[in-house]
């Protein structure tokens, strides 16, 4: 049976550019466990399914700071501008590639796109949050939601995530512990 997709493996694959949070066709095909041109076959079968912004080539520019940052040998060497897929373009892609892979590396990114958007908003309610029971509470919530994006399926007894958020005038620490469950294979 195929390797399950996890959160971690999705978000370890997300990049920056140009203020959005994308993946590489690479990476995306990767997740799927498909050739890179599968993918791009993909976005050439379909172009109404991926207008603008839905997928994005790399300058040239943007390809040498990828390359610099993450020194990634697959699109170093290649004459092609690698595409990156936002998080809409993602989704469309999923609804073309089927399959069992396909499927769970779907769930796999809604996953984590939607956590991530949570951890966004939780945050930005924190920074406002007067009420210190509201602010523990966002903290809270905060914490699940790190670990939940850090898990990496390791199975633990017990397990610590310590977040601290310094703002200007304040400083907020919470620690979240959660238990695993050992009888699971």
């Amino acid at each position: 049976m195929a390797e399950i997709i996890k959160l971690a493996d999705v978000e370890s694959a997300i990049i920056e550019i140009r203020g959005q949070r994308v993946i590489l066709d690479n990476d995306v095909a990767r997740l799927y466990g498909v050739e890179t041109r599968e993918v791009n076959q993909a976005i050439r079968n379909n172009p109404d399914k991926f207008p603008v912004g839905y997928v994005l080539e790399l300058t040239k520019q943007e390809k040498s700071e990828v390359i610099k940052i993450f020194d990634n040998p697959q699109i170093k060497f290649s004459p092609k501008m690698p595409k990156v897929f936002t998080e809409k373009g993602l989704y469309m892609l999923a609804t073309i590639l089927k399959g069992p892979v396909a499927t769970r590396t779907t769930i796999a990114i809604v996953e984590t796109f939607t956590k991530m958007r949570e951890l966004s908003r939780t945050v930005g309610e924190l920074a406002d949050a007067s009420d210190e029971f509201r602010q523990k509470s966002l903290m809270q919530q905060s914490g699940e939601i790190l670990a939940d994006l850090l898990d990496d399926g390791m199975r633990a007894t017990d397990t610590e995530t310590t977040i601290e958020l310094n703002f200007a005038v304040l400083k907020l620490k919470h620690t979240v512990k959660r238990k695993k469950d050992n009888s699971k294979d």
